[in-house]
């Protein structure tokens, strides 16, 4: 099918419908009238209604996630060996919040760690909820952001803040109530340019698709996970599919398993969330080491993950061994205290 000569929302629409596939173009330009406030409801609807049910391709991802980026408030930092971690929801699962500790460790472990997350979307308590919960002050703009990272190597980036034209597409988000490709597009479109990421995936068929993407983007290293019992992480309870984007821009498909990593497989019941307070003690639990069973594992799964991502482990096992040193030794509790202190400092500075 021919290239759309001057993208509309109705072309793209009679494109999607008609059996075809957007350019990498095309689907910028769908994303940047979205972006801009030049696309009703009912279309942005349609669109991405019409992008689930074919299956969104690289081209199509890349082309909405690179405009979305442009769209973004920017962190300026170095990027060079800067991790993000983050999943990107959907799962239906009301887990705790595993990547957000996941991070702290990863930052205690030496890792420089640019968090983007957001509010709940699936579960009682998005990163943003979590961290607010611990006492993080979590309305950093980018310059206080950058001041965070450079201080105590880890800030967080409230995803409503940096990218305010997306609320274009939240009413018919929410109202469509299903899965579409805005799911993919947070994780995707890091403010400061992270270029080493864990990602997890609700769609276990995707995951070699996002990992290309990442690649498209300009990233260096990157796992994107998708655990075979719906988890938007590493699971402890079943097998996890695991598309590891490597420093060679090849994407390696494997699964694993948490006796590999060596940790017990237990139930999902066992790592169930609840509010952003109950969540916030379960960190709190792990960090101070009085938390030793599904909950601390199933964070030093991810943790590793992360580590290893980053280049501070050669194997994931090692990862995990260093995420246990982080949290045995005070490092990981120390970390959150420091990201509470240094982001209440810098929130009161104009």
């Amino acid at each position: 099918m021919e290239a759309i000569r001057t993208t509309t929302m109705q072309g793209a629409l009679d494109k999607l419908i008609g059996g075809g596939h957007l350019t990498r173009a095309e689907a910028g330009d769908v994303m940047r009238l979205i972006m801009d406030g030049a696309a009703t409801p009912a279309q942005i609807a349609g669109v991405a209604t019409a992008l689930r049910m074919k299956g969104e391709t690289i081209d199509e991802i890349s082309g909405f996630a690179e405009t979305m980026r442009g769209f973004s408030r920017r962190v300026e930092t170095v990027q060079e060996g800067l991790l993000d971690t983050c999943g990107t929801g959907g799962s239906g699962i009301h887990k705790f919040n595993i990547s957000t500790a996941s991070s702290i460790i990863a930052a205690a472990s030496g890792v420089r760690v640019a968090k983007h997350g957001n509010r709940a979307m699936s579960g009682k308590a998005g990163s943003a909820d979590v961290l607010e919960a611990l006492g993080v002050s979590i309305s950093l703009d980018e310059r206080q952001a950058a001041a965070c990272l450079q201080e105590i190597g880890i800030c967080f980036m409230f995803a409503q803040l940096y990218h305010p034209s997306l609320r274009h597409a939240a009413a018919p988000r929410r109202e469509l109530g299903v899965r579409t490709i805005f799911n993919m597009l947070g994780p995707l479109a890091n403010p400061a340019g992270a270029d080493r990421q864990l990602l997890g995936l609700y769609d276990r068929a995707r995951t070699e698709t996002v990992a290309s993407v990442l690649h498209t983007l300009g990233l260096k290293r990157a796992l994107v996970v998708s655990s075979h019992d719906g988890l938007d992480e590493i699971s402890i309870s079943a097998a996890t599919t695991v598309s590891e984007l490597g420093e060679d821009g090849q994407v390696r498909t494997y699964d694993l398993t948490p006796e590999e990593m060596g940790i017990r497989r237990q139930p999902l019941s066992a790592i169930q969330g609840g509010s952003p307070e109950d969540n916030a003690a379960i960190i709190r639990r792990i960090f101070a080491g009085t938390e030793d069973g599904a909950y601390r594992d199933i964070v030093l799964l991810n943790a590793g993950a992360c580590i290893y991502t980053a280049g501070a482990a050669l194997t994931l096992q090692g990862g995990v061994e260093a995420a246990r040193h982080a949290v045995d030794s005070g490092a990981a509790g120390a970390k959150l205290e420091q990201l509470i202190q240094k982001t209440g400092e810098l929130s009161h500075v104009s």
